[in-house]
């Protein structure tokens, strides 16, 4: 598993990057094989009157070529790293699930073939 980080508008801290780091090494148990994950956080823009606006966006690409993203906009820049993380995760185990339910009615359709046969 790679993950590479990138900042817009803010400096990345070490502790900024650890705590991205730990919170999406976890996305790996939900994929099959090494994973590429690219991950940018940072400000918006620079000109918001009330507060700060945070962006988290997450890509990952997995061995088979698969591609996943997505994206938070949150007040609080921790915040909006969990957000995403628990976005990404969704998304991967829909994929997955939908994947697996095509295989199950294609695999009974081909029984129900054999059966009359």
């Amino acid at each position: 598993m790679s993950i590479s980080i990138k900042s817009t508008l803010i400096e990345l801290t070490p502790a900024l990057a650890d705590y991205t780091e730990k919170r999406l090494s976890t996305i790996t148990k939900y994929t099959e094989g090494e994973c590429m994950i690219a991950v940018e956080i940072g400000k918006t823009t620079m000109h918001h009157k009330n507060g700060e606006v945070f962006r988290a966006e997450v890509n990952v690409t997995t061995p088979l070529g698969k591609q996943y993203r997505a994206v938070s906009e949150k007040t609080d820049l921790y915040e909006a790293i969990d957000d995403v993380r628990t976005e990404i995760v969704r998304e991967i185990k829909g994929a997955k699930s939908r994947t697996q339910t095509l295989f199950r009615r294609g695999a009974s359709k081909l029984k129900g073939l054999i059966k009359g046969v």
